[in-house]
């Protein structure tokens, strides 16, 4: 299946929800100010979020007076070129190599199975891959790693349950020097920002990378699972008091019909979504392009 057909087969419950809703609004009348305030609520019923669905509202309203939009699908086109301005004005990352990706999140978002889909995608690419067990909290994290280390055909860095994630990344990044691995990536435990040791390791674990490969590319990845919405928001807000944020991926985009919270994301945040997972397969995840997810998304 190609990437379009992916991004959009993943998205049709949003782009479906949005075409039936605006269609229902100018069934029965002009783009007047009551037309504006509901298409308002369809946005955020959409999880595109208030402050940032008032304002593309607010555009389309002076763009509106402008092209003489008259029609449900005149609305959805406009919609697209402002969201698509939205999205061009932002830095997206290139990911260079050697590449350290640090993988966080709270507990539940599909850490573990989004690294074994970036280690199947970074495969593809022809690049060397390596895992690092950093999750030593969660009982049977490491195994769970391993499980997809053996189906990607990826090598593993690990110890036992409960030793240090600290220890476990240093011989992670010693291995990847030594064999010149192009990707290092690294899980970590699952956590909220109430558990301040774990925390706290978060940031051990960036000080050594930063300590023992300084000339590698690091990217800290958020894992975002989009049928929370709006909360996934708040765990953006827990994690960037800790640790520098660089991109996010996000998991379970086919089971929400609000996939416009990666809207909400890089607006409110100004960071790039660069991956998306689109099913459950091992090659179900995509890097994010946001022309493709907007021409979808509506």
């Amino acid at each position: 299946m190609g990437i379009f057909k992916k991004i959009g087969n993943a998205l049709k419950k949003t782009r479906e929800s949005f075409a039936r809703k605006v269609d229902s609004l100018l069934s029965h009348g002009e783009l007047d100010d009551d037309f504006y305030d509901e298409l308002t609520d369809v946005l955020i019923s959409c999880d595109i979020g208030v402050r940032t669905s008032m304002d593309l509202v607010d555009s389309l309203r002076v763009r509106a007076r402008k092209t003489k939009i008259r029609n449900a699908e005149d609305v959805r086109n406009e919609l697209k070129l402002i969201l698509k301005e939205e999205f061009d004005s932002l830095n997206k990352i290139e990911i260079e190599y050697p590449a350290i990706i640090t993988i966080i999140g709270v507990n539940g978002v599909g850490k573990t199975t989004t690294i074994g889909k970036l280690a199947s995608y970074f495969k593809s690419q022809k690049k060397d891959v390596t895992l690092v067990a950093g999750d030593t909290f969660r009982a049977a994290a490491s195994s769970q790693l391993n499980e997809w280390a053996d189906r990607t055909k990826t090598r593993i860095i690990k110890h036992s349950e409960g030793a240090d994630a600290g220890a476990v990344v240093f011989d992670g990044i010693a291995s990847a020097k030594a064999r010149k691995t192009d990707v290092l990536l690294v899980d970590t435990a699952g956590r909220l920002h109430t558990k301040t040791n774990l925390m706290e390791e978060l940031k051990k674990i960036d000080k050594i990378i930063n300590r023992e490969y300084p000339e590698a590319h690091k990217y800290n990845f958020i894992v975002l699972d989009a049928t929370t919405g709006q909360n996934a928001l708040s765990q953006i807000n827990a994690f960037k008091d800790f640790v520098q944020i660089d991109g996010i991926v996000l998991t379970k985009l086919d089971g929400t019909a609000k996939g416009g919270v990666v809207v909400a994301i890089e607006k409110d945040y100004s960071l790039p979504v660069v991956f998306v997972g689109t099913g459950e397969g091992v090659d179900d995840i995509e890097l994010f392009d946001s022309s493709e997810f907007v021409e979808n998304l509506f």
